[in-house]
């Protein structure tokens, strides 16, 4: 039990800068308050005493801020970075090393919608090893967010995050795939990159204004060229001739 403690306070110490001691992360730190107190619950959601282990879940909800079902799966070393209004649900499932900041929920889609046919059915996300979720950030339904993943703050995920990349927005969409992730550190503050941040809405405006701005120019050319009466576009076709035959030509159908 004690090296399981030191541990866990070490691990939060290598991510928390305001952390001084190991006594101050003990008594100050409600993250780890919540995961202690959360281990208790576990025990006693797992040896069928569901009652006991609600209640202590509830407790550390009002000591701490952060409400952890007992019935969740959680590994060894979590950071809950500032915690308040963390929300993990109860068939969630958090794998080694992973960060979460304050505001973050790992929830359900439906969980009023016909209650009696999702209970011991797997309705919360799955985390694994390594991930790192912004603060603010809506982990919703059965998807997996993979391992060394980062979930920007406010993204709303409803969909799997692969392997080492990188969501923000809402819905939340991968900006970041893997490749481009192995050159940046293997810690990011609040899971979203302060470097180049490419917005997939603004790449696909930008594309657009490029497009139309091609065809302006497009345009203004065969403009160019039928003004001084030249052939338009290649094929041969003088705009005055086309002129000229204009009551003669044969009429064509609509």
């Amino acid at each position: 039990m004690f090296k399981f403690l030191v541990e866990e306070i070490d691990s939060i110490m290598r991510r928390d800068p305001a952390a001084r001691s190991r006594f101050e992360v003990a008594l100050c730190n409600p993250g780890f308050q919540a995961i202690l107190l959360y281990r208790v619950a576990n025990a006693a959601w797992r040896r069928d005493w569901h009652l006991t282990g609600r209640f202590l879940s509830q407790a550390a909800r009002w000591f701490t801020g952060i409400e952890i079902h007992p019935g969740a799966s959680i590994g060894r070393r979590l950071f809950i970075d500032h915690g308040m209004g963390v929300v993990i649900g109860e068939t969630s499932s958090i794998g080694d090393d992973v960060t979460l900041y304050h505001d973050v929920t790992l929830g359900g889609v439906a969980p009023s919608v016909d209650s009696d046919s999702q209970r011991n059915q797997k309705r919360h996300p799955t985390l694994e090893h390594g991930v790192i979720v912004g603060s603010g950030a809506q982990i919703l339904g059965p998807i997996t967010v993979g391992s060394n993943a980062r979930v920007g703050a406010n993204a709303v995920v409803t969909k799997d995050v692969p392997s080492c990349g990188t969501v923000v927005g809402v819905p939340g969409k991968v900006i970041q795939p893997a490749a481009k992730r192995e050159e940046q550190p293997a810690f990011v503050a609040y899971g979203t990159p302060t470097g180049d941040l490419p917005d997939p809405v603004a790449r696909a405006i930008e594309g657009l204004l490029d497009e139309v701005s091609s065809l302006r120019a497009r345009v203004a050319e065969l403009e160019a060229r039928s003004d001084a009466g030249g052939e338009v576009d290649g094929l041969g076709v003088d705009p005055a001739a086309a002129d000229e035959g204009g009551a003669d030509a044969p009429q064509g159908k609509c």
